[in-house]
């Protein structure tokens, strides 16, 4: 018995001082993209040339027992150089304006302006989780559990889910994948914003012209459209097709986190009622790729049951159902969902998930597309069995209690927060 203590105490100290060198194999909480082809950056005309040579982040590099310890992740993709067009933006269109600065937890943005009320974003690439380490962290020098997390996030995903969700007949934000040099535009931004990679995108509010949709005149947030059913309860409706559609998508995708705040929705007019159609957002989730020691004890199931890897099966679906899905999906028909996921089984076939992956550059199709294709084609195959269990889960949840993340400032009646239809005459 003495030998099995003494067995499990020598165990529990390796692992302690595995854990701690692994996490200690970097001090740097943030760093930009790393620019290749010029050794003094500030010195260099960018308007010379129509690309750059960049990798998104070297921070995530690791050495043999950071790998085993926190994983092999998708840091290769993270430090491997790609050509990336360079972004002025006074060669936008529109005549674009900054508004102002984006007040996200880990991206760094700037939300633009067209003269014709259009509103873009720029998304860093590179993340900043600094915000979210906690003091306790900082003190035991450990903060880099978290920081490294975001090795999980693949850096070009947004790119491939457009491309997707266009087969899928999904509406997206278009992002486009950019490197904006300091410029004079940028003015005060050009410390924080200046030489680095980016997504440009549209808003998820705004003008709606860029969809090309008939009757669509505006993109409201998740609150905005709450306060409209306020307003209208009986008038205003959802597109229960297109957002079990979406939300079945993301299944395929792996996009585990879909709060209400990543999603927009474009309005439609149609005289005496309006309907609105999601228009999902942020996909720094998708192909969500977790793994090491350490990952794996923080995110097991029984803490974090939302957070999986992307794998060809689908691990815990239950985890996957959040609040946003309760309060507007609840009451729709199973025939939908079964509807739905035979025709994404239809749209996405195996030429428009190969043809999906294609827009990557190159180097980074080599390290990661053909094993993601194949684990997307598998949940594709498998997806009217999830979509039976999403619509089983939904039933057996009880309405919400609380407002949706973002819709905590609204005065609602309870029967306003279980449900977007439960106030319906």
């Amino acid at each position: 018995m003495k030998k099995i203590l003494l067995g499990l105490v020598i165990l529990v100290i390796v692992f302690g001082i595995l854990t701690y060198w692994s996490l200690s194999s970097t001090s740097k909480t943030f760093d930009t993209c790393e620019i290749l082809e010029f050794s003094k950056v500030d010195e260099i005309d960018f308007k010379k040339y129509d690309s750059v040579l960049v990798a998104a982040s070297t921070l995530y590099e690791a050495n043999a027992i950071k790998s085993v310890m926190q994983g092999e992740q998708y840091r290769n993709a993270w430090a491997t150089p790609v050509k990336v067009p360079i972004l002025y933006l006074d060669n936008l269109e529109g005549n674009i304006k900054i508004l102002e600065e984006g007040g996200g937890q880990q991206t760094h943005s700037l939300k633009l302006k067209r003269d014709d009320g259009t509103l873009m974003t720029l998304r860093s690439v590179s993340k900043d989780p600094s915000p979210l380490v906690p003091k306790v962290a900082e003190t035991m020098g450990i903060e880099n559990i978290i920081v490294d997390g975001i090795s999980a996030q693949h850096p070009y995903a947004a790119i491939v889910v457009a491309k997707l969700s266009e087969y899928a007949r999904i509406l997206n934000t278009k992002p486009k994948l950019v490197f904006v040099p300091k410029q004079e535009r940028l003015s005060d931004y050009n410390n924080k914003f200046g030489n680095r990679l980016f997504l440009l995108e549209y808003e998820t509010e705004g003008n709606a012209s860029w969809l090309g949709q008939k009757n669509m005149d505006s993109l409201v947030d998740t609150e905005d459209l709450q306060k409209l059913k306020l307003k209208s309860p009986n008038k205003v409706g959802i597109d229960n097709n297109a957002l079990v559609r979406a939300r079945l998508f993301d299944l395929l995708i792996g996009d585990w986190d879909r709060h209400s705040k990543q999603w927009g929705w474009a309005i439609e007019n149609l005289g005496d009622s309006i309907n609105a159609i999601p228009l999902p957002c942020d996909r720094d989730n998708a192909f969500f790729n977790l793994e090491g020691v350490l990952p794996t004890l923080i995110s097991y199931q029984a803490f974090l049951p939302e957070v999986q890897s992307y794998e060809k099966e689908i691990d815990f679906l239950p985890g996957l159902i959040s609040p946003f899905d309760v309060y507007f999906m609840r009451g729709i028909s199973p025939s939908i969902f079964e509807k739905e996921a035979r025709e994404l089984q239809r749209l996405l076939t195996d030429e428009a998930i190969e043809s999906s992956f294609a827009v990557w550059p190159i180097e980074i199709y080599a390290l990661d597309g053909k094993e993601l294709i194949a684990k997307m084609k598998n949940r594709r195959n498998e997806l009217v069995d999830y979509a039976f269990l999403f619509h089983q889960e939904l039933v057996e949840r009880e309405e919400l209690t609380e407002a949706l993340k973002g819709s905590e400032d609204l005065h609602m009646t309870k029967a306003q927060m279980a449900c977007f239809t439960c106030n319906d005459q």
